[in-house]
């Protein structure tokens, strides 16, 4: 049954100056597993993500190559969509800030902004993180030694005349709301250890500058006054707006965005951003903007050793070693492991070849993909390729498995974002299956021939939840679970959600939806299992 509610996801929009990295992957593919859940569930889902293009190191790389910062920009970003793209990310729309649709919106926005007087001229003179191009407040300047909390390089001092958005007028409005969604249990900020450091400095948070100048014409003019550039920061953050502000897309902003970022660009989005969007709705023609659902910021990945994994210390992984992974293992595989064992919490999460390779034997290749194997073999063998009966009547008795269990625990998970513990779920009902056919033991039984229709049961029951198992994993593993779809003669679901982009969790999941008799087929291996040569070079 599909949902009347539609959903709206996105991924902060990643600096076009190099190549993507693990780290961009990671939030999309966060993004991407999600969006797939809610379009399993049957929800008109809309995903975002996309480029950021004009930061001023964009235009000072380029110009270290001979190229306009445009060109830069345009080569980077096809960089990042051939990777979404070969990595099957499923997002409907692709931002690029230098893009026309959005330079028009942001332009159009902060000139509302400067006639409601929310964004007015004045003076700045503070201290500049480069890296992170981000005006740093005097007491975090001191708190860090006056060097970037990132990446440790030191901090310039910088006077500008700019324009500034009145950030300290919404103090109260957000800490009101923040308040809001406490009551209601539904935070803003996940994890939620991360809201109380936020809610602190909104406490002393200030006016800051929007614009800059010195930008070469690489950016936004600010309305009526091109010497100055709208601040990379806030041209960035309404692209999750100037992307969905049309007839046809705006319900999905109205439904409430979940915004996927890495914990370091927490501030901009749990401050910044929904202050600039109640100043925003107050501005006539804009009454419908209203506030994210939801601002969910992950933890990093880092080394075996623990050390944060970045371009700078040349310990990160670039495309090739990310489809390195993907050529050796498959896809899903990388899928998998990034969505059930990555940073998504407080804590960072190793990255290694040994944990990479042990997750995909022990849940891919000798849980689902040995337990599917054995289950359809045994049907091959023992029925002649054909869905064998039920003695138990699958619409009116209790079944031996408690599927309905596994799919509540699993919705659960998945409606909370906690994804290892939702993959966690479905693999549980596999694990059923493997402890089921160990206590039952068909291939023993099937020797007696008047035990073939206990046999039958067994296996029966056994495909059934599997199959249930496999909806429930697809938004994770989807090119696995489709091919173990044609061995159940269940390709009705691939063609659905190619047809309508959506499916029906719901109906999907309910036992009982194998018909006996159906032909059952064998396929290559779902997940062969991977073997280290253990001699010496």
């Amino acid at each position: 049954m599909a949902s009347a509610t539609p959903f709206y996801v996105t991924t902060p929009i990643y600096y076009v100056n190099d190549r993507p990295h693990l780290g961009h992957v990671y939030t999309t593919m966060l993004a991407d597993v999600v969006a797939r859940y809610y379009r399993l569930k049957g929800t008109d889902t809309f995903f975002l993500t996309g480029v950021d293009e004009h930061a001023s190191k964009v235009a000072d790389r380029a110009a270290e190559r001979g190229l306009s910062a445009q060109q830069w920009a345009d080569q980077n970003a096809g960089a990042f969509c051939e990777v979404f793209d070969r990595l099957e990310m499923t997002n409907n729309d692709f931002v690029r800030t230098s893009g026309a649709r959005h330079k028009q919106r942001v332009s159009q926005y902060v000139e509302a902004l400067l006639e409601s007087g929310d964004v007015y001229q004045g003076e700045y003179e503070g201290w500049y993180d480069t890296g992170q191009e981000e005006y740093v407040t005097e007491s975090k300047a001191h708190q860090n030694d006056y060097k970037s909390e990132v990446n440790g390089k030191p901090l310039v001092r910088k006077a500008e005349r700019n324009y500034f958005f009145k950030l300290a007028s919404y103090r109260e409005p957000l800490l009101g709301f923040y308040d809001d969604r406490i009551r209601r249990q539904r935070p803003f900020v996940q994890p939620q250890a991360r809201q109380n450091e936020v809610v602190n400095r909104i406490k002393e948070m200030e006016d800051i500058p929007i614009s800059r100048t010195g930008s070469g014409g690489w950016g936004i003019p600010v309305p009526g006054d091109p010497a100055q550039t709208i601040y990379v920061w806030i041209d960035a953050l309404f692209n999750y707006l100037t992307y969905v502000d049309t007839n046809d897309r705006r319900h999905y902003w109205q439904a409430g965005a979940v915004h996927f970022i890495a914990k370091d660009i927490l501030w901009f989005h749990a401050a910044i951003w929904p202050a600039l969007l109640l100043a925003l709705r107050k501005c006539p023609g804009y009454e419908w903007v209203n506030l994210p659902q939801q601002v969910y910021a992950h933890s990093y990945w880092v080394s075996a050793s623990g050390q944060k994994m970045s371009k700078s210390l040349a310990n990160f992984l670039d495309p090739e070693a990310l489809h390195g992974y993907v050529n050796e293992f498959g896809l899903d595989a990388l899928r998998y492991f990034l969505a059930t064992r990555g940073p998504l919490g407080v804590s960072d999460s190793a990255f290694s070849p040994s944990l990479f390779m042990e997750v995909y034997n022990t849940d891919l290749a000798n849980t689902f993909g040995n337990s599917c194997s054995r289950v359809v073999n045994m049907i091959l063998k023992y029925f002649d390729g054909h869905l064998p009966e039920c003695l138990v009547n699958v619409h009116t008795e209790k079944p031996t498995f408690a599927a309905s269990e596994w799919v509540a625990d699993y919705i659960r998970q998945f409606n909370d974002l906690e994804l290892g513990r939702a993959g966690e779920a479905a693999l549980f009902g596999i694990r059923e299956v493997d402890a089921h056919i160990e206590r039952t033991q068909p291939f023993r039984m099937a020797k007696d021939a008047s035990l073939l229709p206990q046999v039958g049961s067994v296996l029966y029951e056994s495909a059934e939840a599997l199959r249930i198992a496999s909806v429930m994993l697809w938004p994770f593993i989807p090119d696995a679970c489709e091919r173990f779809w044609r061995w159940l003669d269940c390709s009705h679901y691939t063609e659905a959600l190619a047809d309508t982009g959506v499916g029906d969790l719901q109906s999907w999941s309910r036992w009982g939806q194998l018909v006996p008799g159906a032909r059952v087929q064998k396929g290559h291996s779902l997940f062969p299992r991977y073997l280290v040569d253990p001699r010496p070079n």
